[in-house]
């Protein structure tokens, strides 16, 4: 950028957030009083599909703090000369915007956040709300004091807590709302117990089967939770709830023609119906000029790879690739159905996706 006229400001960035239907006129002002520059550290990156590319320049700065793009605050949880991998963040605007309009929150409710990051989200329900409704917790002693200063800078007094999100907050009586702002590959009951009945969780959850997605589940008087999911999300995972990419593989590769165009799989409706039917497979993409290549296992050792004009190769135990191809056929059968058409229920023994109500629960195909 040659000139400080180029780059985006913020009013812009909240103005085309309340274009886009994000904010009410309650959000929006909630969001023109919180700047999100002043939430976001001087060495930032910028998420690339294969690395992290620091951002060097005030004007670059500005002009990432001030887009709908998340902005890296951390690699390799603080730790020098590891891969350089993002483990910290300023959440992407239109998703925050997103998940503070499913929480509903109202006037005197009280809300926990699991994961302070930079201590914006908290800013904003700090400003709707008042600091003394609000708690939030972040396990990163680094990245908690600097979310403390940041919010303390801002005018912002918060009920702040260094620890594991995951575990009860001591002394904290049931809140009305809370909002996890890193991804969980399940809703720890735990925390449904830290909502009161008739609250609400929202939370990002990392799906093993390629996808992401927010979830808004209601608490109900028994102490299960239920609800749709709400989209497409990607966050960095709660750090107990890391895993590896993928599975390792066994045997010899084994050639057949492909049935199914891998990049038909990557649709989130058919990510939550097949990772609901093949627990513990994993699949992971990426894009190609002709389409995608995905690349799948499962903890048993089993595996496939498949790309668009291409074959597929599997290997190890049974066949994973004629057990996707079943998935597809089964999701094309009850009707395709849209990501929104999902739910998820959680109880004290475990959580199950369901389609369209939550008695249908789409149950495993394997035992």
């Amino acid at each position: 950028m040659s000139t400080a006229e180029q780059v985006p400001t913020y009013p812009a960035l909240v103005q085309a957030l309340a274009d886009r239907g994000l904010l009410d006129a309650r959000w929006r002002r909630v969001f023109e009083a919180v700047p999100r520059s002043g939430f976001v550290p001087a060495e930032v990156w910028r998420q690339l599909p294969n690395r992290c590319e620091p951002v060097v320049g005030r004007e670059s700065w500005l002009a990432l703090v001030n887009s709908d793009e998340p902005v890296v605050t951390q690699l390799d949880d603080g730790v020098e000369g590891g891969p350089g991998v993002a483990t910290s963040s300023n959440s992407m605007p239109s998703m925050v915007a997103r998940m503070l309009g499913l929480l509903q929150v109202a006037d005197g409710h009280g809300v926990l956040e699991i994961g302070t990051g930079t201590g914006y989200v908290a800013g904003l329900l700090c400003e709707r709300l008042g600091g003394e409704q609000v708690h939030s917790v972040e396990l990163d002693a680094a990245v908690a004091r600097q979310a403390a200063e940041a919010l303390a800078q801002a005018g912002y007094r918060p009920r702040l807590r260094v620890g594991d999100g995951e575990q009860p907050w001591p002394g904290l009586g049931p809140v009305d709302r809370l909002i996890a702002t890193c991804a969980l590959r399940h809703v720890p009951y735990g925390l449904l117990r830290q909502v009161r009945p008739g609250g609400i969780l929202v939370a990002p959850l990392v799906r093993e089967f390629w996808s992401g997605a927010l979830v808004q589940l209601r608490i109900q008087g028994d102490g299960t939770a239920v609800g749709p999911f709400c989209g497409g999300a990607t966050f960095m995972p709660m750090r107990s709830h890391r895993a590896p990419d993928l599975h390792d593989v066994r045997g010899k590769g084994r050639a057949r023609a492909a049935g199914l165009d891998p990049a038909q799989l990557l649709d989130l409706g058919f990510a939550l119906y097949a990772g609901a039917r093949l627990p513990g497979v994993r699949l992971i993409h990426q894009n190609t000029p002709e389409g995608a290549q995905v690349w799948v296992t499962r903890e048993d050792g089993a595996a496939a790879t498949a790309a668009t004009g291409d074959g597929v190769w599997q290997y190890g135990p049974g066949l994973l690739w004629e057990e996707i191809e079943q998935a597809w056929w089964e999701y094309e059968t009850v009707g395709r159905p849209d990501a929104d058409q999902f739910g998820l229920t959680v109880t004290d023994r475990g959580q199950h996706v369901w389609l369209r109500d939550p008695h249908e629960v789409i149950r495993p195909a394997r035992g």
